[in-house]
């Protein structure tokens, strides 16, 4: 299988999960989505993660983002999986948790990296778009567990250059300056954004944040 690279179609699949059986468009719908895998059920790490996702879903509701999980072992061990996370976590877990027994959405997606584990995935992130194309991956050693909050920042980062001429900058968060396309004129970057532009450098021009 080829390596996923960023505006690919993500593949479609039909799968288990500890809700019962997903099929990945229909689930996603029109939303936007989020796919991340873990190396497997009962891991100290991934159960901090499962747990800190759960209670993150409403900022990804409110980004209109659905999220789904995957994990090499079964749904019925998922459902148990689950029971740990929420009490340790004293959360619930709110979100379909793949079971990927045989390893097809793993191969699907380039999960697993041999060099790494041959049976276990790592913990790979994809951020899908409504149009079925991936707009970002990550990858984490199994040691390492991921920062949510740059999720959420990504997934703004993404939503908002999708829809204005804009750029983030380093360690943007909503509401701070961007930057404006370099395909825009000056001239006509200051008749577009209406709130004003900064131009640093002609190739670097800033405005407000248009959403904020």
């Amino acid at each position: 299988m080829a390596t996923l690279r960023l505006g690919d179609t993500a593949p479609n699949f039909t799968a288990d999960s500890s809700i019962g059986t997903i099929n990945l468009y229909d689930y996603l719908g029109d939303s936007w989505g989020i796919l991340f895998s873990h190396p497997a059920d009962f891991t100290p790490v991934c159960t901090t993660e499962l747990g800190t996702a759960a209670n993150f879903k409403g900022e990804f509701d409110k980004r209109n983002v659905k999220m789904l999980a995957l994990s090499v072992d079964g749904a019925a061990s998922h459902k148990d999986w689950i029971k740990d996370i929420n009490e340790v976590q004293n959360t619930t877990v709110n979100f379909p948790i793949i079971a990927d027994e045989d390893r097809k959405v793993s191969d699907l997606y380039d999960m697993i990296h041999p060099k790494a584990d041959s049976t276990l995935t790592v913990r790979s992130v994809f951020i899908i778009a409504p149009d079925k194309t991936i707009k970002l991956t990550l990858t984490y050693p199994a040691s390492t567990g991921r920062n949510f909050y740059e999720l959420l920042r990504v997934i703004d980062s993404l939503q908002l250059t999708a829809n204005h001429k804009v750029a983030t900058p380093a360690n943007w968060e909503h509401g701070q300056d961007v930057v404006v396309s370099p395909a825009i004129p000056t001239a006509e970057a200051r008749e577009m954004f209406k709130k004003g532009v900064k131009e640093v450098k002609p190739y670097l021009r800033m405005t407000p944040d248009p959403t904020a």
